[in-house]
C-alpha cells in the first residue's frame, strides 16, 4: 500500500497524522480510500473531477502529469502539495 503524506492544513481531518498507509492504484483511488476512512477529505482535495485549484500531487518525487489518473505503485509515496506559482524577478547589476 502507498504511503500518503498529509499536508498540515488537512491534518485536522486525519487525527493530526502526518502520513497514512492507503490502498489504491491511481491518485483517484487513493483519494477515495482516504474519503472512506476520513469523510470530508475528498472535498478538500478535489473540485469536481479534478484536484482543487492551487493543489498539486506528487507520486514518488514526480509531479503527477495525469492528475487523478496518475498511477500509484504498491510502495509509492504520494504527497499533496500546495501549488506554487512564481512571479518575475528582476536582477539589477
Amino acid at each position: 500500500m502507498a504511503v500518503v503524506w498529509i499536508p498540515a492544513l488537512l491534518r485536522d481531518l486525519v487525527e493530526d497524522r502526518e502520513s497514512l498507509t492507503v490502498s489504491g492504484t491511481t491518485v483517484r483511488e487513493i483519494i477515495d480510500s482516504l474519503e472512506r476512512a476520513y469523510p470530508g477529505i475528498k472535498a478538500r482535495l478535489c473540485d469536481g473531477d479534478g484536484l482543487r485549484p492551487g493543489l498539486a500531487v506528487a507520486v514518488d518525487t514526480q509531479l503527477a502529469r495525469y492528475g487523478l489518473q496518475e498511477k500509484v505503485g504498491e510502495n509509492s509515496e504520494v504527497h499533496f502539495l500546495p501549488a506554487i506559482s512564481g512571479g518575475s524577478a528582476v536582477c539589477v547589476l
